[in-house]
């Protein structure tokens, strides 16, 4: 099976194309370090045989504080148990790239100490309520500096990758889309100058951790609103991030405001499966790099058919693997379709001790 091939992404050899798509774990301490708990669930992620293990979107800034217990890398103290981590994961064959994101405008305020979160401009977030602050210029330089640290460290670190968090509206996603972006700047105005922000980020990185690094992307195809990015433009933004670079692209789409369509529920027939897919083949078609396609995939033989039939180069699930981490080992002695129903009681974060499937 195709599914079970192995796979290169530059200088990372997987042993299969199954990637565990970066997924909020809800198990770091309260300012962010690495716990038992979460080696522990890597350790069962490595063991559970994912050809790539993402990790849950880690912090590059305290100005981006999305979520509770959430993991950080803002500063050299984190690097310790961050190596822990990736040690058990290299010790149990796997392979582990860090996801680092900035919430932007999806920042509560309560996790920032009562300050609103910012963004490329006070567009108001009727989803969580708040209106952010727009971004000076000497703030935007401080972040894209603080993903570049963040990488170093995770070098340091021994992670065999990065992915940026582009997608989903957070702080890179909101640069490059036209209905957060309302800059007539440097830093928006126009497709161009929309683009600038994560551009800036890929350079600073570079530098900082060396060409051979690989630096990977999560970005929206679509941001289902009205003014937002449109895969058009999506596209062109992905045949600019091969030309800089990138490793590869995973495909994904909406924000808060887009009301479910980022991790559809009742996902309970095959047809509903990778609804993310007519997206990830346009990707296909204009680059070169690996796709990466995300978005309800749960069962083996339609993860087969989407490799087999050009729609991705790799097979992303999340919510599956809350459910059943070692759910590609079962799929490769056999088994066809995950147990998850798509109930996303794994995604109330704000109500549940620690992510997990809340159906068990």
């Amino acid at each position: 099976m195709k599914l079970f091939e192995p796979f290169r992404i530059r200088n990372i050899i997987l042993k299969n194309r199954i990637v565990r798509s970066a997924t909020y774990e809800k198990m770091a301490t309260v300012d962010g370090f690495v716990t038992d708990n979460l080696i522990k669930l890597y350790k069962e992620l490595a063991l559970g045989g994912s050809g790539l293990i993402i990790t849950g979107n880690v912090l590059v800034h305290i100005s981006g504080y999305s979520a509770p217990q959430q993991m950080c890398i803002h500063n050299d103290y984190y690097i310790d148990g961050l190596k822990k981590l990736v040690k058990t994961v290299h010790e149990h064959d796997g392979k582990i790239v860090i996801q680092l994101v900035h919430g932007g405008r999806q920042c509560f305020p309560f996790l920032l100490g009562g300050k609103e979160p910012i963004a490329p401009s006070a567009v108001y977030d009727p989803s969580i309520k708040v209106m952010p602050r727009e971004m000076t210029n000497d703030e935007i330089w401080e972040v894209i500096y603080a993903f570049a640290s963040a990488a170093r460290r995770a070098l340091e670190a021994g992670f065999d990758g990065i992915q940026l968090h582009g997608a989903h509206g957070y702080l890179i996603s909101s640069f490059l889309s036209p209905h957060t972006n309302k800059r007539q700047d440097y830093w928006g105005g126009d497709e161009e100058r929309r683009f600038h922000f994560v551009e800036e980020i890929y350079n600073a990185i570079k530098k900082e951790a060396g060409e051979d690094f690989p630096v990977m992307i999560k970005m929206n195809a679509d941001d289902f609103l009205p003014e937002g990015l449109r895969i058009d433009e999506a596209l062109r933004i992905a045949k600019k991030l091969e030309y800089l670079g990138f490793a590869a692209i995973e495909v994904s789409g909406g924000m808060y405001e887009s009301k479910g369509k980022t991790a559809r529920m009742k996902i309970d027939s095959v047809d509903k499966e990778a609804y993310f897919k007519e997206y990830s083949i346009r990707f296909k078609e204009v680059c070169s790099i690996p796709i990466m396609l995300v978005g309800g995939i749960r069962t083996r033989s339609v993860a087969e058919g989407l490799l087999n039939d050009g729609y991705a180069d790799l097979i992303s699930m999340s919510r599956p693997l809350v459910r059943e981490p070692d759910l590609p080992n079962k799929f490769k002695e056999g088994k066809e379709t995950s147990d998850c129903i798509s109930c996303n009681g794994c995604m109330r974060f704000l109500k549940i001790d620690y992510v997990r499937c809340t159906k068990i």
